[in-house]
């Protein structure tokens, strides 16, 4: 059996985020902040993991929840895309509240690629939330769709 020496770290959190992570322990049952934050860790972890042993084409949706107010923000996320425009297909921009604004950026093309685009965006500073869904790129449904051809 493997045993784990145990750390202790301190951190410092926004208020809002300690007092949101709080709410779901409860809501989870929970009954330690440390074990709740062991667990989310864990998750982080294993998400990277998953994302890192993708390989081949993909395509996917990435969303970016930025500060528009943040100096900078706008331009560095429309540089990163410029690099990336092989891969990106579409994007569309919503405005969320006063301060927030929502990317949602369609993404086609080698998972490596896609992947890096997702770490820099992530990066960037004004950036609050980046989320990466991907899915096999359709190639393999093209040998099936002679089976569902529909005679009307």
């Amino acid at each position: 059996m493997e045993c784990f020496s145990m750390m202790r770290i301190s951190m410092s959190l926004p208020k809002k985020l300690l007092a949101d992570f709080d709410e779901v322990l409860k809501e989870r049952g929970y009954q330690s902040r440390s074990k709740g934050i062991r667990d989310a860790l864990q998750d982080y972890i294993v998400r990277h993991q998953w994302m890192n042993e993708m390989e081949g084409e993909r395509i996917g949706i990435i969303t970016i929840i930025y500060d528009h107010h943040y100096t900078g923000v706008m331009e560095n996320l429309a540089d990163i895309q410029h690099s990336f425009r092989n891969e990106i297909n579409m994007n569309m921009h919503l405005h969320m509240t006063e301060k927030y604004c929502m990317e949602i950026v369609v993404v086609n093309g080698d998972i490596s690629e896609i992947r890096e685009l997702t770490d820099k965006l992530m990066r960037l500073k004004g950036v609050e939330h980046v989320k990466l869904t991907t899915t096999a790129n359709g190639e393999e449904f093209s040998d099936r769709d002679h089976e569902h051809d529909h005679h009307h």
